[in-house]
């Protein structure tokens, strides 16, 4: 969908005024505040429930504006921003005076990225400044990939929602922490790990947890009412036989439909690929409530590419408390 003119210089004023703007990027919408308004951002808080310890993401219009942000800017991450922007990577970097504390969780970094969607460059370019935007949903609930998503979970919470239609690559972007020596991935996403590593020709270490560095590293996260349970294939029809034995409405998500399971098991749509599998996770989580069901069933898709950001996503849907 095209950037609407009258829309945009709404959202534009809204956030000069220290309003909200839900948006789209190409990952998932974003519930976004001007960065250099600390009293906007704790609004994004507030609406979120987002503990005011976990940092969010500075939106730019283009890495033209790094040095406004950042610190220093190393030259691994010059060089992931040459090559991955507009696109959905993050780099944490050392922060500037100018970043509130409010965006970084008290840290003395900040995750910045330029998203490749047509709605959001449009109103980052006439905004001309930072947009702080975690995903906007509720904290600790399924992310949003839709505008009707975001008004289903924070309605009137938000002064402007701008739909761009579905997002296109539906899981959150990948965060590459450069202020390590090397840089390590924080939040594996939607640039593969292989595709960092071309860029810096070496090999990158994911992070395995510790502080709340990044956005979207809670053990449990992502998380519909349903409980969410990852299997093989292989198990899927006798967890699926014991759960129904048991009275609990179940569901599978598969990219093949497992064998052996049980007429009353509801079936969500199989994903085409791995990147389709990405592209409609969250919108299957939200079926599954849809559904009412109790308990669904994830068989993740073969490891590497975006397969790796599917199985974190879902490992984390499936630690959450269920109905919390």
């Amino acid at each position: 969908m095209s950037p609407d003119p009258a829309e945009i210089r709404r959202a534009v004023a809204v956030l000069r005024a220290g309003g909200l703007v839900a948006f789209p990027t190409e990952t998932v919408y974003g519930l976004g505040a001007d960065a250099s308004q600390p009293a906007a951002v704790q609004r994004v808080f507030a609406v979120k429930g987002r503990p005011a310890d976990h940092p969010v993401i500075v939106h730019l219009a283009g890495a033209g504006a790094l040095g406004d942000w950042a610190a220093e800017v190393p030259p691994a991450a010059a060089l992931l921003a040459e090559r991955c922007w507009p696109g959905p990577l993050t780099v944490i970097l050392r922060r500037s005076a100018r970043v509130p504390d409010e965006v970084t969780g008290g840290r003395d970094t900040v995750g910045l990225r330029v998203p490749d969607q047509p709605v959001a460059r449009a109103l980052l370019r006439a905004f001309g400044g930072g947009v702080a935007a975690p995903s906007a949903n509720r904290f600790g609930r399924v992310s949003p990939t839709t505008a009707a998503d975001v008004i289903a979970d924070l309605g009137a919470d938000v002064d402007v929602v701008l739909d761009g239609g579905p997002c296109r690559v539906g899981v959150e972007s990948t965060i590459v922490d450069c202020t390590a020596d090397p840089p390590v991935i924080a939040r594996v996403g939607g640039v593969p790990r292989e595709a960092v590593e071309a860029v810096l020709d070496r090999p990158v270490a994911v992070a395995d947890g510790g502080a709340v560095a990044a956005p979207g590293t809670l053990a449990a996260h992502y998380a519909p009412r349903a409980r969410v349970h990852v299997v093989d294939s292989a198990e899927a029809g006798a967890r699926a036989a014991a759960l129904l034995a048991a009275g609990h409405a179940v569901g599978v998500l598969a990219l093949e439909p497992p064998a052996g399971l049980p007429p009353e098991v509801e079936v969500l749509d199989a994903p085409a690929d791995v990147d389709e599998y990405a592209r409609v996770l969250y919108a299957r989580l939200r079926e599954a409530d849809t559904r009412a069901l109790d308990d669904l069933l994830v068989v993740p898709p073969p490891a590497g590419g975006l397969g790796d950001a599917v199985a974190d996503r879902v490992g984390r849907a499936a630690a959450a408390e269920p109905g919390s």
